[in-house]
């Protein structure tokens, strides 16, 4: 891992979910190692460039991209390529599924058939649940969130190689 660290969320939810972890020191980073010291929101490679990488940095940075989408591309020019390590963190299917768990409701979204955002807006009625502010409330109890992260890793089709929010996870955490 380079000395400089990025870490970028898709949406809300994610972004609430990493603040969590980040607050707690369950990390496998601290917020002294970020850039900017905090979660990033950008989700273009030459976006990113432009606001982080003309700083001039002495050694290899390393983003964390969390993302439910394994074909999003992150593309960086070619004189930033080799100074940039990208790993993909991906939250397929989705990151409602951790709501799912934490409710036991498991069983029951898999004989809906439908998707995990449709099933947890039929239970959770009136609730914004993709909102940063919900899902930093409703995990308050970091916890429980830790816990509900390992369940969806375990219930999840992760594939080889693949990266998921308990791979960011600091080794204390580890099961």
């Amino acid at each position: 891992m380079g000395k400089y660290i990025a870490c970028i969320c898709e949406g809300g939810a994610e972004r609430a979910i990493l603040d969590l972890l980040l607050e707690n020191n369950k990390l496998i980073f601290e917020k002294e190692n970020l850039i900017e010291e905090e979660i990033l929101r950008c989700r273009k490679g030459k976006d990113f460039e432009e606001r982080y990488l003309k700083k001039g940095f002495s050694e290899k940075i390393t983003v964390y991209r969390v993302l439910d989408s394994r074909r999003e591309n992150f593309k960086l020019s070619p004189a930033y390529a080799k100074k940039v390590d990208v790993i993909n963190v991906i939250t397929a299917p989705e990151i409602e599924m951790l709501i799912i768990l934490n409710e036991g409701l498991y069983s029951e979204f898999k004989k809906s058939g439908i998707k995990p955002s449709e099933f947890c807006k039929a239970k959770m009625k009136g609730k914004e649940i993709k909102s940063y502010d919900f899902v930093k409330a409703y995990f308050s109890n970091v916890d429980i969130l830790i816990h509900a992260i390992y369940e969806y890793r375990r219930v999840s089709n992760v594939r080889n190689g693949e990266w998921t929010i308990s791979d960011l996870l600091n080794r204390e955490e580890g099961k």
